[in-house]
């Protein structure tokens, strides 16, 4: 009885946390924002505390630097980033219509000669209505978030109450975390505190290192396509960087786009088409064994079809509060399945028999597992 209180209890606490979000949605934002940076900078604020420099001191510089690089960031990079998506996409529909041409002078002779061009349709559907369609589903979605977001703080709330909040955050990191700690049942605090352990080692590994990541493979794509001269190469590459937040997902965008440009650009020349291609396969051969098991590691546990369904659905449900919540839910849920699995496999329910007797052999089986 005991059990199904507690198992209620948290269900109930769940969904009263997700109606709250769901509710206070449009004015969240920076709040979440504030935290989300106050945690990832929390680590540089320890150890410039190991040095000498108080958790005040440490907290105002740390935040000065990093509202002057995102400044910074934003005078230079906004404006051309603006000038290059908006030449891009008017020139998308184009490169479209030039692939498709290019395909049919040269796969027009091995169809005719396979004798089935009669299978194919007469006037094959264009491709760039569809990009163009695919675009306007893209803006619209993008609006969606805008909205859902920034309706009722604007960009003004943004960008000055996230400092703030960051900064208190910062500065109380510590003393938060001994009071939550401390509100812990003590029954159930060494279990808790190992869960919340994987969660923060999960959250952390794959933020800070697949952020690490993001940054090193789009300085690596955006040099690379603009040292071979190809068109818009420096914003392929940054944007195929930043999408590499997700695996694959931002190499395999940023091949597509590069290779397609790369083939209405240079045709018929495949010595700069190949070198495109190759600079994809060398930076994706980099990060599957070298960047991500460096920086990200193994032990995250984030499955890419997990974390896309994530920001896909915290996304379209909570706008951009959703976006900086999906990551850090994902991992948390995911840790939390694999602990209530591990306790089944463990518990009578699936062994059938005393879990005593079983616990040895479980302890066993753990350790096997972990050694090989």
């Amino acid at each position: 009885m005991t059990v199904q209180r507690q198992i209620g209890f948290w269900i109930a606490a769940l969904v009263v946390a997700v109606l709250l979000l769901f509710v206070l949605r449009g004015i969240l934002l920076p709040f979440v924002a504030g935290f989300a940076l106050a945690y990832l900078l929390d680590p540089l604020a320890d150890r410039l505390q190991k040095v000498g420099i108080g958790r005040l001191g440490a907290s105002l510089l740390i935040l000065v630097l990093f509202v002057l690089v995102f400044i910074l960031a934003l005078v230079v990079l906004v404006p051309f980033a603006a000038q290059q998506v908006g030449a891009f996409v008017e020139r998308l529909p184009g490169y479209v219509t030039r692939l498709q041409e290019l395909g049919a002078e040269q796969l027009g002779p091995l169809i005719r000669r396979l004798g089935i061009e009669e299978v194919l349709p007469a006037a094959p559907p264009s491709v760039g209505n569809l990009i163009s369609q695919g675009i306007a589903w893209m803006t619209t979605f993008l609006q969606g978030l805008w909205s859902g977001g920034q309706a009722l703080i604007g960009i003004f709330s943004l960008l000055v109450v996230t400092p703030v909040v960051a900064f208190y955050m910062l500065v109380d990191w510590d003393r938060m975390v001994r009071t939550v700690d401390s509100w812990m049942p003590m029954r159930h605090r060494d279990t808790i505190r190992n869960i919340a352990r994987d969660i923060d080692r999960a959250i952390a590994g794959f933020v800070r290192g697949q952020a690490l990541v993001c940054l090193i493979l789009g300085t690596f794509y955006a040099v690379s396509l603009a040292l071979i001269g190809l068109n818009f190469g420096g914003l392929i590459g940054m944007t195929a960087g930043i999408l590499s937040f997700i695996p694959y997902v931002g190499s395999l965008t940023g091949l597509i786009l590069s290779v397609g440009v790369a083939i209405v650009q240079f045709w018929p020349d495949w010595t700069m088409i190949a070198a495109t291609l190759g600079i994809f396969i060398f930076g994706q051969f980099v990060e599957g064994n070298i960047l991500s098991p460096k920086l990200v590691g193994e032990s995250v546990g984030l499955h890419p079809v997990w974390l896309m369904f994530a920001l896909v659905a915290f996304g379209a449900l909570f706008g951009f509060v959703g976006l900086l919540l999906a990551v850090p839910l994902a991992a948390a849920i995911g840790v939390i399945a694999r602990f209530a699995l591990r306790q089944y496999l463990a518990s009578p329910l699936y062994r059938g028999a005393d879990p005593v007797i079983l616990k040895p052999r479980v302890e066993a089986e753990q350790k096997a597992d972990i050694n090989a």
